[in-house]
């Protein structure tokens, strides 16, 4: 294993991805629990306008990031994107501070986090071209690792965030936040080497352009599912704990600590089995354990049985999570721009479907329901998987 780690590093600029990966899931960490009281107790925004500014935000993010994505792989030069994508995002967080219009928040931040939504995914797509450059044989490893770094900073980030808070208040919980993006955009300014897609990416973008609907959009929809399913599971099951098993905010807060120190180290793991395990077979298995949880959730009668569960769901969110875009690498190798953002797209578009599928079925159903609905939604993800390996299995044999 040492050996592997050892050879990571050799990877023309994995440190500096290193850093700002960490850097950028620790800044949005910090703020991300304390943004929705900030917004309805200081700005006055009811919990319906604010359900919509963040539905605009997390779809401007859709947008740029669909079209620099899309653009990104056509001979641009990706080390611009990052700083520009990082100085927005330090703009975005800014504005709040600046700001208490709701429109103009409204389209200010709108515009700014949309385009500071490209960081990451455009990180993740230097990174992966530096891979083969490097001609590594782990980027699997490679890729999970980094992706590993995001879950590490979100477990530290709102424990520094509370004490930011608590000492200057939101405006240096907000200002700090947008200080983090800009020495990310410093440190891509310094040492990062310019870099433009191969003019070849263009053929990587026609085959996305011809084998959409079978190599692409099937398994998104798989993916977007699985995110909502995720993203139902940590809205619903505190209300869960709470109101229907008559648990205490304690087991609601080992739940969350236990699932999110978990996922690290297995997500670590499963990198390290990427060149054992196919990530279709990854995707595949992680939705069985997803109808196991959601089937232990369905009938729990007290708080420890979901405290045990955990287990599973830290299994099924580092395989969706780490192992995702991987998944999405393999499918467009030469476009790493598009698949990131794909990828990304999927994650912002199953969070906010989650987030509104889950709170309406809850009120108008019932909470224990929900466990019910996320397992058909399962099951449709598997189906969606299932039938996308049944079509490689007959490319490969027409090849």
């Amino acid at each position: 294993m040492y050996t592997r780690l050892r050879k990571l590093f050799a990877i023309k600029g994995y440190r500096l991805f290193v850093i700002c990966v960490l850097f950028v899931g620790f800044g949005i960490s910090i703020t991300m629990p304390y943004l929705a009281l900030y917004c309805t107790e200081e700005l006055g925004m009811s919990a319906g306008t604010f359900g919509f500014f963040t539905a605009v935000s997390s779809l401007s993010g859709v947008f740029a990031n669909s079209l620099i994505g899309k653009y990104s792989d056509r001979n641009l030069d990706r080390k611009f994107i990052i700083i520009m994508a990082t100085v927005s995002s330090a703009a975005g967080y800014a504005s709040y501070v600046m700001f208490d219009n709701y429109l103009i928040l409204l389209i200010l931040v709108g515009f700014f986090s949309g385009l500071g939504a490209a960081a990451m995914p455009q990180i993740y797509a230097y990174a992966q071209e530096s891979a083969n450059e490097s001609n590594s044989d782990d980027k699997t490893f490679a890729m999970s690792t980094l992706r590993t770094l995001v879950s590490l900073g979100f477990l530290v980030g709102p424990l520094v965030g509370t004490v930011i808070l608590g000492v200057v208040g939101y405006k240096g919980l907000f200002l700090g936040t947008s200080t983090i993006f800009l020495v990310i955009a410093s440190l891509v300014l310094l040492y990062l080497p310019r870099k433009r897609a191969a003019q070849k990416k263009r053929v990587g973008t026609a085959e996305a352009n011809s084998f959409n609907r079978r190599k692409i959009w099937y398994p998104l929809l798989a993916f977007i599912l699985l995110f909502a399913v995720n993203a139902i599971n940590g809205i619903i099951t505190p209300l869960f704990i709470v109101n229907e098993l008559h648990g205490t905010h304690t087991d609601v807060g080992l739940v969350v600590s236990i699932c999110a120190g978990l996922e690290i180290p297995i997500m670590f793991a499963l990198g390290a089995l990427g060149r054992k395990l196919s990530n279709h077979t990854l995707m595949i298995s992680a939705c069985f354990i997803a109808l196991m949880y959601n089937v232990i959730l369905s009938v729990s009668t007290d708080s420890w049985q979901i405290i045990g569960a955990q287990l599973l769901q830290a299994v099924f969110v580092a395989i969706v999570m780490g192992n995702g875009l991987s998944y999405f690498t393999e499918l467009l190798p030469n476009s790493p721009g598009m698949s990131s953002s794909i990828y990304y797209n999927g994650t912002i578009i199953g969070r906010l479907l989650g987030n509104l599928g889950g709170g309406l079925v809850a009120q108008y159903v019932g909470i224990r329901d929900v466990y019910w609905v996320s397992l058909i939604v399962v099951v449709v993800s598997f189906i969606i998987l299932w039938r996308t390996r049944a079509q490689k299995g007959t490319e490969a044999a027409s090849a």
